[in-house]
C-alpha cells in the first residue's frame, strides 16, 4: 500500500507518526514535570504561609502573651488570643475570606494538643513521626484522601523552642487556671524544649494541583503542535520545491532514457529547460543532475553519429545500386546487341579509313 504512494505523502506520513509519537512521549514526561512544578509550586506558597503563621506565633508569643500574662494567671475566664495557636488560626482563617485562599486548610497537629481539635489523626500521627525518625527533615508534602477528597499537604515540623511556652504545657500545676478550667488537666501537657511534638500542615485540594498542571501542560502542548505543524508544512514545502520538483523531470528522463524513446530535440529540450539549473546546484541533486546532463549530451552525439551512419550508409547503398543497375543493363541482350554494332561500325569505319 505505501509502495504506491508518492514520496510527499509517504514522508507527510513519516513526519505524522514522528509527530504522533513525539506528541505521546513528550506529553507524558511534560504532564509530570508539570504536575511536579505544580505541586513544587504549591508547596513552596504553602512553606510561605507557614512562616507567616510563625510569625504571628512569635508576634503573640513576644508582645500579646505578655500583656495579658497576669489576667491569664488570675481570671477564671480564658483569653484564647494569648494563645499563640489560637492567633495563628484566627489569622489564618481571614486569610482564607480571600478567594485564592479559600480552599486552605490549616492545622497544628499535635500528640497531645491542649485543644482536643488540635489532635493529630493517624495520617499526620505518621507524619509527626517521620519527623521525629529524621530530624533533619524539614518538610513533608504529598496527597492523602480526606472526606472522599484528594489533598495535596506540605507540613514542617513543630517544636517549643521558647521556655516560656513550657509555663502553660509542662505541668498543669503551673499552668493558668483560666487554661485548666478551659481544657482541663489531662492533655497538653509533659512537653519538653526543642522536642518535635507535632506538625504544622496545610492542605489543598489536588483539583487546583492539577488544574495549574493541566492549564500549563495544555499551553505548551497548543504550542508544541502549532509549531511542529508550521515544522511539517515548511518541511513539505521545501522538499516539494527542492527535492521533488528537481527529481520529476530526471525521472522522466530516466523512464525515457530506459525504453529508448527520446530523440534528439527531446534531449536537448530536457537539457535546456530542466537539467540546466538542477545542474548549477552544489548539492547531491546537482551531481545527479550533472550525470544526467551527460547522458543527455551522450544521447545526442549517438544520434548524430547514428545519422551520420546512416548518411553514408545511404551513399554506400546509393552506389552499389547504381552499379548493379549498370551491370544489369550491360549484361542485357539489347546492350550486348549494341556494343556488337558499335564493334561492328569501329571495325568499318577502321577498314575504310585504311583504303
Amino acid at each position: 500500500m505505501l509502495g504506491n504512494l508518492k514520496l510527499a505523502t509517504k514522508f507527510t506520513l513519516f513526519l505524522g507518526l514522528v509527530f504522533i509519537i513525539a506528541i505521546l512521549i513528550s506529553g507524558f514526561a511534560l504532564s509530570k514535570a508539570l504536575e511536579q512544578k505544580a505541586k513544587d509550586e504549591i508547596s513552596y506558597r504553602g512553606q510561605i504561609l507557614i512562616q507567616m503563621i510563625n510569625s504571628v506565633r512569635n508576634y503573640t508569643d513576644v508582645r500579646v502573651a505578655p500583656l495579658l500574662e497576669s489576667d491569664l494567671k488570675t481570671d477564671n475566664h480564658f483569653i484564647p488570643e494569648a494563645i499563640p495557636t489560637f492567633a495563628a488560626r484566627q489569622v489564618f482563617e481571614n486569610l482564607r475570606q480571600n478567594k485564592e485562599y479559600i480552599n486552605f486548610f490549616y492545622k497544628d497537629a499535635t500528640l497531645n494538643p491542649t485543644n482536643l481539635a488540635d489532635k493529630a489523626d493517624d495520617f499526620e500521627t505518621d507524619v509527626i513521626e517521620s519527623f521525629q525518625n529524621q530530624p533533619d527533615l524539614s518538610s513533608l508534602s504529598g496527597f492523602r484522601t480526606m472526606f472522599g477528597e484528594q489533598l495535596f499537604y506540605s507540613a514542617k515540623p513543630f517544636s517549643i523552642t521558647n521556655s516560656s511556652c513550657l509555663q502553660c504545657h509542662s505541668d498543669p500545676a503551673r499552668a493558668p487556671k483560666s487554661q485548666l478550667a478551659t481544657y482541663g488537666r489531662d492533655h497538653g501537657y509533659g512537653w519538653k524544649l526543642n522536642e518535635i511534638l507535632g506538625t504544622q500542615i496545610i492542605y489543598i485540594p489536588a483539583s487546583q494541583v492539577y488544574a495549574s498542571a493541566h492549564q500549563a501542560f495544555s499551553l505548551f502542548i497548543g504550542i508544541f503542535i502549532a509549531v511542529f505543524t508550521l515544522v511539517i508544512l515548511l518541511i513539505n514545502y521545501l522538499l516539494k520545491w527542492n527535492v521533488i520538483q528537481p527529481i520529476k523531470p530526471m525521472a522522466q528522463l530516466a523512464q525515457k532514457l530506459s525504453t529508448d524513446t527520446i530523440n534528439s530535440v527531446e534531449a536537448e529540450e530536457f537539457e535546456r529547460k530542466s537539467l540546466g539549473a538542477i545542474a548549477k546546484r552544489t548539492d547531491e541533486l546537482g551531481q545527479l543532475g550533472r550525470v544526467f546532463q551527460r547522458m543527455v549530451r551522450e544521447v545526442y552525439a549517438r544520434e548524430q553519429r547514428l545519422k551520420q551512419q546512416v548518411q553514408a550508409l545511404r551513399i554506400e547503398i546509393d552506389q552499389a545500386k547504381k552499379a548493379r543497375q549498370v551491370e544489369e543493363i550491360a549484361d542485357s541482350e539489347y546492350f550486348q546487341k549494341l556494343r556488337q554494332n558499335a564493334q561492328e561500325l569501329r571495325n568499318k569505319w577502321s577498314d575504310e579509313s585504311k583504303n
